[in-house]
Parts: structure tokens; C-alpha cells; sequence
């Protein structure tokens, strides 16, 4: 059974999770809009895994008792200054994430609920992934210059399916 206090954090993580995906999907469809291909398919694959992680929250909240609530979900930005602030943005907000699951380790250990802090561990190291690959991908956009745009939409969609497959 949940403690009210963790119940209120998880499912004040299901509304983070849930504008992760919005977020990437505004990110998806400017891509898209610009005629990156590759690039709106990486940010629309990140929806979709968002989407599954607001999943994981309801379901686990729900299964341990507790009442997961469908949030209502603010709307992100529509429009990028470009490639390079897009990922930032998605750096910050993964970073933003990784924070608040962290705070969530801390308040399974503060309430010795064992079994969603081992649950949780999942998420932990979910977010070391997503954040190393977002950094990866800005890292290799700083060696291609501000030029080689279409070289990077073309490899990054390698890197999807590549990545896709390995899972």
C-alpha cells in the first residue's frame, strides 16, 4: 500500500511524464514541418516512450493501492529557434526528470517503502540513458557545425533504428 505521500509525488510524476511526451511531440511536428525527417522520427519515438512511461506510473500506482490521476497536460512550445535549442530543451527537461525521480528515491527511503523504491530503481536508470543520449546527439551537433544539417537528420535515424533494434 502506498503512503498519501508517495501516492501524491508518483502522480505528480505521471503529469511530468505525460508533458515529456506532449513536449516531444511538439518537438516531433516542427521537426516534421522543417523536413527533418530523421530528426522528427527520434522525437516522435521519445513520445512514444514517454507515453509508456506515464503508463507505468498509472498502472504501478494503481496496482499498489493508491488513485492514479490523468493530469491535465500544459501545452509546450510550438516553434524551436533550431535543431540545436530543441535538443537543449529536451537535455533541461530530461535533466528537470531525472530530479524529480530522484526526489522520489528519497521519499521511498524517508517512508521505508522498499518496494516502490526498488520499482523505481527502473526509472533511474532510465533517465541516465535518456539524458546520455540526448547529450550524445548535442555533442555530436557541435563537431558538425551549424552547416551539416542533413547529415545528422540522416544519421540520427540510423541511430533510432539502430537503437530500436538492440532493445
Amino acid at each position: 500500500m502506498l503512503t498519501k505521500k508517495l501516492e501524491k509525488v508518483l502522480n505528480e510524476q505521471v503529469e511530468k511524464e505525460g508533458y515529456a511526451a506532449q513536449l516531444y511531440l511538439a518537438m516531433a511536428s516542427w521537426a516534421d514541418s522543417k523536413g527533418l525527417e530523421g530528426i522528427s522520427n527520434w522525437f516522435y519515438a521519445q513520445h512514444m516512450e514517454e507515453i509508456q512511461h506515464m503508463l507505468k506510473f498509472i498502472k504501478y500506482i494503481n496496482e499498489r493501492g493508491g488513485h492514479a490521476v490523468v493530469p491535465k497536460i500544459d501545452q509546450p512550445p510550438r516553434e524551436f529557434k533550431g535543431v540545436k535549442q530543441a535538443f537543449e530543451a529536451s537535455l533541461e527537461h530530461e535533466q528537470m526528470v531525472t530530479k524529480s525521480i530522484n526526489n522520489i528515491v528519497g521519499i521511498c527511503l524517508e517512508e521505508k517503502d522498499f518496494t516502490t523504491q526498488n520499482w523505481i530503481q527502473w526509472f533511474v536508470d532510465e533517465q541516465l540513458e535518456e539524458e546520455s543520449s540526448v547529450q550524445g546527439l548535442l555533442d555530436k551537433l557541435d563537431l558538425l557545425g551549424d552547416g551539416n544539417l542533413y547529415l545528422f537528420d540522416r544519421d540520427i535515424m540510423a541511430m533510432r533504428v539502430a537503437g530500436d533494434t538492440a532493445v
